[in-house]
C-alpha cells in the first residue's frame, strides 16, 4: 500500500488553488448526487421510525410499548453518535473514499436487517447499527464535499445537500402513508417493507459512488502527491478552467500519516477556542430545536388536535417542503452576504418565529393545518440555520482533523441537544398543558437566539475563501 512507504519530508503543491478555480461541471453534480444522499437517507430513517411507531406497538410479533418505541429512537441516536466519532477518526487516517463506502455498506445491511427483527433486542441492535452507518456517513461525506467543491459555491452546495434531509423526510412520509394503510397492505408487513426503501436507495447510490475519487487534498496531506495530481487532472478534464492570469498560489506541506489526539485536542480547544465555542453553540442549539419539535410533532397533532396517526404523513409533507426550500433559496446568500451575517440572521429569526408560533399555540389560536403552515415558515429559516452549523464545523478546522472535528461536534450537539430535546418535550406534552409546551418552545427559542448572537460575534468569514486560507493545515510550513 502507498501508505506504508516513507513519507516525503516536504511537498509543494497548487492542488487546492486548482480545485477552487474550476467551473461547475458534471463531476460536481455527480459529487452532490452520490454523496449528498446521506441526508436523504437520514431523513428517510427518522421519518419512517416516527411513522411506524404505531405499527410497532400493534405488531403481533414485537408488541412495543411507548417506552420501547422511545428506546428504539435512543438506540438510533446512540449509534449515530458512536459511528460519527469512530468513523470520523478513521476517515482522517484511512481516507474519505474508503470510509464513505464502508459506512454506506453498514447502513444498507443494518436497515435491511431491521425489516427482519423478531424481538425488542434485535430491533434495537439493527437500529443502533443503522445509526452508526448514518453517523459515519456524516463525517466522511461532509469532509469530502468540502474538499471537492469550489470555494465560491461551497456554502450554497453544502446547505442544499444538508437540507436534502427533508427530501428523505417527505419520501418517508409518503412511504408511510402507503405502507401503513391497512386497505393497501397488512400493517405487519408494511412496516417491514418500509425499511427496505432506504436499502433500495442506498444500493443505487453505492453504484454511483464508484466514480467518486479520493479527496486530492487528503492524498496530498498523506504524501501521495502523484495520485492527487492525477485525480485533479481527471476532474479538470470535465470542464477546464480558464488560463490563470498569474501563477496559482502554492502550499508547502509536511505530510503525516495521522494526527496525535493530543494535537487534536490542542487545536480544537486552545488554538481555535472561539471557533469551538461557535461550533458547539450552533450544533447543540439546532439539535435541541430540531429533535425537540420534529420528534414531538406527531404527538402534538394526535394529543392536542386529535389527528389520526395514519394521517400524520400528510402533515409532514408541507413541513418538509419548508425545510428543503430554506437552504435552497437562502443558500446563495451565505456565499454573497457572508457566513457571519446569514448564520446570525437565520438563527435569530428561527428563535423569534418559534416563540411567536408557540404563543399562538398556547392560546389555541391555530388549527392543525395552520400550525403546520407556521412550522413550515419557522423551519424555512431554521433549516438553513441548522445546515450552516455543519458547514461551519466542516470548513473552519484544519485538513488533517476535519472529519474528526465534524464527528466531535456532531456527537456533542446530538448528546447535549438531540437526546435531551425529545425527552423534555415528551414530558411536557404528557402534562396535557399548552402552557408547559410553550415553556419548551421558549427555551428552544432562547438557545437559537443565543447561538445566533455568538455567531455574529465570533464566526469566521469563510465565504469564497480556500479551506487552507480559512484554517492552515497542521502540516503547513
Amino acid at each position: 500500500m502507498n501508505e506504508t512507504r516513507d513519507l516525503p519530508r516536504e511537498i509543494v503543491t497548487d492542488i487546492p488553488a486548482r480545485l477552487d478555480r474550476l467551473p461547475w461541471s458534471r463531476f460536481h453534480t455527480l459529487v452532490v448526487v452520490a454523496l449528498g444522499v446521506t441526508w436523504i437517507l437520514d431523513g428517510l430513517e427518522v421519518t419512517l421510525a416516527a411513522s411506524v411507531s404505531g405499527a410497532l406497538k400493534e405488531s403481533p410479533v414485537l408488541k412495543f410499548s411507548n417506552t420501547e418505541v422511545g428506546l428504539a429512537g435512543a438506540a438510533y441516536l446512540a449509534g449515530a453518535v458512536i459511528g460519527a466519532v469512530l468513523f470520523g477518526w478513521l476517515t482522517d487516517r484511512l481516507g474519505r473514499k474508503r470510509l464513505f463506502t464502508i459506512t454506506l455498506l453498514l447502513y444498507l445491511a443494518a436497515t435491511a436487517a431491521t425489516a427482519f427483527s423478531w424481538n425488542l433486542w434485535s430491533f434495537l441492535l439493527f437500529r443502533f447499527l443503522t445509526g452508526m452507518g448514518i453517523g459515519g456517513e456524516y463525517t466522511a461525506i461532509n469532509s469530502t464535499i468540502q474538499e471537492l467543491v469550489p470555494a465560491r459555491v461551497r456554502g450554497w452546495t453544502d446547505l442544499v445537500i444538508n437540507g436534502s434531509f427533508w427530501v428523505g423526510a417527505a419520501m418517508g412520509g409518503i412511504g408511510a402513508i402507503v405502507l401503513l394503510d391497512p386497505r393497501v397492505i397488512d400493517p405487519e408487513l408494511g412496516w417491514r417493507l418500509a425499511f427496505f426503501i432506504g436499502a433500495a436507495l442506498g444500493l443505487i447510490i453505492l453504484f454511483l459512488r464508484r466514480w467518486i475519487p479520493e479527496s486530492p487534498r487528503w492524498l496530498m496531506s498523506h504524501g501521495r502527491l502523484a495520485e492527487a495530481e492525477a485525480i485533479v487532472a481527471r476532474i479538470e478534464a470535465f470542464a477546464p478552467a480558464p488560463p490563470a492570469q498569474a501563477p496559482l498560489p502554492t502550499l508547502t506541506l509536511r505530510p503525516r500519516r495521522f494526527t496525535p489526539m493530543k494535537e487534536v485536542g490542542h487545536t480544537l480547544f486552545v488554538t481555535h477556542r472561539p471557533r469551538t465555542l461557535v461550533a458547539l453553540a450552533l450544533m447543540s442549539s439546532q439539535a435541541f430545536f430540531y429533535n425537540a419539535i420534529f420528534f414531538s410533532y406527531a404527538l402534538i397533532l394526535t394529543d392536542f388536535y386529535n389527528v389520526p396517526s395514519n394521517a400524520i404523513g400528510w402533515f409532514i409533507l408541507p413541513f418538509a417542503a419548508g425545510n428543503f426550500l430554506g437552504p435552497l433559496l437562502l443558500g446563495r446568500l451565505f456565499d454573497s452576504l457572508g457566513r457571519r451575517t446569514m448564520i446570525a440572521a437565520t438563527y435569530v429569526l428561527s428563535g423569534l418565529l418559534l416563540a411567536g408560533t408557540g404563543l399562538l399555540f398556547e392560546r389555541d389560536l391555530l388549527t392543525a393545518a395552520q400550525l403546520t403552515a407556521c412550522w413550515s415558515v419557522v423551519f424555512f429559516f431554521a433549516s438553513a440555520a441548522a445546515s450552516s452549523a455543519y458547514l461551519t464545523v466542516s470548513e473552519t478546522y484544519p485538513l488533517e482533523i476535519r472529519a474528526l472535528a465534524i464527528a466531535v461536534f456532531y456527537a456533542l450537539g446530538t448528546g447535549l441537544g438531540g437526546v435531551a430535546g425529545p425527552w423534555v418535550f415528551g414530558a411536557l406534552i404528557d402534562t396535557g398543558s399548552r402552557t408547559s409546551v410553550l415553556g419548551g418552545y421558549l427555551f428552544g427559542a432562547v438557545l437559537m437566539i443565543g447561538a445566533g448572537l455568538i455567531a455574529w460575534k465570533f464566526a469566521v468569514r469563510a465565504e469564497r475563501r480556500s479551506l487552507e486560507d480559512i484554517s492552515r493545515p497542521l502540516g503547513a510550513q
